[in-house]
């Protein structure tokens, strides 16, 4: 495929992801207006990730059509897309505003089974990142298994009874057959995507440890996306599904799962086309840094709260709000130390060659101030360079000095 005929096509399927998403924001404005509809309760998710995976898709296939990733991109965008669609185009008729459109079941039936679809497509373009290609041969099983896997999911999905996992609230798939247990596809759905999946993110980690240069980079910025992304998810669901959490958490882990929706497509429009590479290093130190600093400093100020209400409470009977004044200010004085020792703990454990290089530098500068050896200084210099950079060679060369002109008088 030529590239403007690339680009051409690429760019068709974000058009028309985006035309759907549009038209799916207009049948949900239709059906929040009738109070008493079902709501499509992923609108949101698959709203941002039409509007992230389609046109980051749509813009690498332009430029690098030789590489599936961002065809793959396309399609997940435009099948998140079209699954939106249909559930707002089947609310709206089949509930909101009966038999006002037509084929509504179809678009049911349609939305019942795009969801293996998309769980193919994710594990299809974290096994082909960054350069299109398997890691190896000995990873083509994961993507038979995977093309098996969708093809089963969608026939169960297609005849199962219910319409995607009861998201669709009374709609039920027009074609399920009665007494079709939901259970195969839930079982297939639950256990094998996850399996897939965690494979493949297998693959990309073992991807990691053998590359170099580009490619490392490029994984870098990928593997730092899905664990943010992860790790939202995880907040958002997860924990408040396993312990009871306060009305804050949770609204803070929706809304930390939101914004990383287009973390992953992002980085992997970042990787690919090679933008700003080289400042995941930093981005990565910073948010170990201040992640960690966060964690302390909000386990102190509530640990140190807890010990000086309970002092006050000893010591007068009651809360004092002081306690609340002296843990602030506590925490306002910590700030910067504990910043300079968490950057130091972190530089040590996981950046311990620039660490090195750092200090050697350091020690060298305080050491130049009081050489006057220029044999030793230049011995010194070669040793220093040779420690920090490590390059396969070191020669230091210098001009000799220029023999003085002779002086003619008059």
């Amino acid at each position: 495929m030529s590239t403007p005929t690339a680009a051409w096509l690429a760019w068709s399927l974000c058009a028309l992801s985006l035309t759907l998403t549009a038209l799916s924001l207009l049948l949900l404005a239709l059906n929040l207006s009738h109070p008493n509809t079902h709501i499509f309760g992923s609108w949101l998710d698959s709203t941002l990730s039409a509007l992230s995976y389609a046109p980051i898709g749509a813009l690498i296939a332009s430029r690098h059509p030789e590489n599936p990733v961002g065809w793959l991109l396309c399609l997940y965008g435009l099948v998140i897309s079209i699954s939106h669609f249909g559930a707002q185009y089947a609310t709206y008729a089949l509930l909101a505003q009966p038999d006002s459109l037509p084929a509504s079941e179809a678009m049911v039936w349609i939305v019942c089974w795009v969801l293996p679809i998309i769980n193919g497509l994710t594990v299809f373009y974290i096994l082909l990142f960054p350069t299109g290609r398997l890691p190896s041969r000995r990873w083509r099983w994961l993507g038979w298994l995977t093309v098996a896997f969708v093809a089963v999911g969608v026939i169960l999905a297609a005849f199962s009874p219910g319409a995607l996992l009861g998201i669709l609230g009374p709609i039920r798939n027009p074609l399920g057959i009665e007494g079709f247990s939901n259970a195969y596809y839930e079982a297939i759905l639950f256990i094998m995507a996850p399996l897939l999946t965690a494979a493949a993110a297998l693959a990309a980690f073992i991807r990691l440890r053998c590359a170099i240069g580009v490619e490392r980079q490029q994984i870098k910025w990928f593997a730092y996306a899905a664990v943010a992304t992860v790790s939202a998810a995880i907040l958002a669901y997860i924990i408040p599904g396993v312990i009871d959490t306060p009305l804050w958490f949770e609204r803070i882990g929706f809304a930390l799962n939101i914004a990383f929706i287009p973390a992953v497509p992002i980085s992997i429009g970042i990787a690919i086309l090679r933008y700003r590479l080289y400042e995941i290093d930093t981005l990565i130190n910073r948010t170990l840094v201040y992640g960690s600093l966060t964690a302390a400093l909000v386990a102190l100020y509530f640990g140190v709260i807890v010990v000086l209400q309970r002092v006050f409470v000893l010591l007068t009977g009651q809360h004092s709000t002081l306690a609340v004044v002296a843990s602030t200010l506590l925490i306002a004085a910590l700030f910067s130390p504990l910043r300079r020792r968490v950057q130091s703990f972190i530089d040590r454990s996981f950046y311990r060659r620039k660490y090195d290089a750092a200090r050697t530098l350091e020690e060298f500068s305080l050491k130049l101030r009081d050489e006057t050896d220029l044999k030793a200084l230049r011995d010194d210099l070669v040793g220093v360079v040779g420690e920090t950079m490590q390059p396969a060679y070191v020669s230091l060369w210098l001009r000799p000095e220029s023999a003085p002109k002779d002086e003619h008088t008059d």
